[in-house]
């Protein structure tokens, strides 16, 4: 018996803006064993965490019809704006040098715009095959 597999999961493109979190979380990761102790497994793991479900939410969005992107693309917005927040965290209490802030938040800045023309375009694209 032969086992069927979607390969649609596989085969297609990542999304910019997947590329984009998938790229500055790997600079995350290579900072979080540098995070002090006293951190790591609290504030870096909520970091990490907060990543990992913006991630996950832009990638489900991606495959969902057009009806059910939006939700999941705002969902995404809010965890990114989370996520900011706990990195301001990390480099006030000194956890993430100006250097690593800096550079995670302008690139998370560029996600986020990335994500409200996608939610933009997402309702635009839906209003208009409602009318």
């Amino acid at each position: 018996m032969a086992i069927e597999t979607n390969h649609n999961l596989t085969d297609r493109k990542p999304l910019p803006v997947m590329q984009k979190m998938i790229a500055i979380y790997k600079q995350w990761h290579s900072f979080l064993p540098n995070f002090p102790k006293t951190a790591r497994y609290t504030l870096g793991l909520k970091i990490d965490i907060l990543f990992t479900d913006i991630t996950e939410l832009i990638f489900i969005a991606s495959y969902q019809p057009k009806e059910s992107k939006a939700g999941y693309i705002e969902k995404a917005i809010t965890k990114l704006d989370l996520l900011k927040f706990f990195l301001q965290i990390a480099w006030e209490i000194k956890a993430l040098d100006n250097k690593r802030y800096i550079n995670l938040s302008e690139q998370l800045h560029e996600v986020g715009r990335m994500l409200g023309g996608w939610a933009r375009q997402t309702k635009n694209s839906l209003a208009s095959s409602l009318s």
